[in-house]
């Protein structure tokens, strides 16, 4: 290319490309008033009307946490064995099964609870070792919990139904011709 000549090169074209999105706004973004719903893993944003296959996924979910939890049951049975085959002694293996078992259950107690309250997010780092260590346990609370409901459904609904209800209030109270309104003497 000569002086003077575009930047662009022949046959290309200097627009960026347009998502499917975009081209069915016309490009321009989604600007609904009112707060938006928080997407939940695996779920998205379907658990709010339960569309768009919530009832599959959620079976889905269900089973694919049971198959981890069972997955992972049976690496720890292994792990189990290897003890046994290096024979360090029942008091190391007791301490072992004792150490998961205690984690599990407390990893358990801890997810469960974080379903229906937000985490402080310095004892959740404080506790992301145990929570690994108890991993079964984790994903036990989520199957059961998507046996009734995506896991956090019911946190992210009454979050959201209260930023709808505040939303709500300051929309009706600023509506209205605010130089048409009275003044107090």
């Amino acid at each position: 290319m000569g002086r003077g000549a575009p930047a662009v090169a022949r046959g290309r074209s200097h627009n960026r490309p347009v998502s499917a999105e975009e081209n069915r706004t016309n490009g321009v973004p989604d600007t609904s008033a009112g707060p938006r719903p928080e997407p939940i893993r695996f779920f998205g944003t379907t658990w709010v009307d339960h569309s768009g296959g919530y009832a599959v996924r959620r079976a889905g979910a269900a089973a694919g946490y049971l198959a981890a939890a069972a997955v992972s049951c049976f690496v720890l049975r292994l792990a189990y064995q290897g003890l046994r085959i290096a024979d360090i002694g029942g008091f190391v293996t007791l301490l072992m099964v004792v150490m998961f078992a205690v984690c599990s259950a407390l990893a358990f107690r801890h997810t469960w609870s974080a379903f229906t309250t937000r985490p402080d997010p310095e004892r959740q780092a404080s506790l992301r070792g145990m929570l690994a260590v108890g991993f079964i346990g984790s994903l036990l609370a989520h199957f059961f919990r998507s046996l009734t409901e995506a896991p956090g459904e019911k946190l992210h609904r009454a979050e959201y139904e209260t930023a709808r209800e505040q939303y709500e209030k300051r929309t009706t109270r600023r509506s209205g011709d605010p130089s048409r309104k009275r003044r107090r003497s």
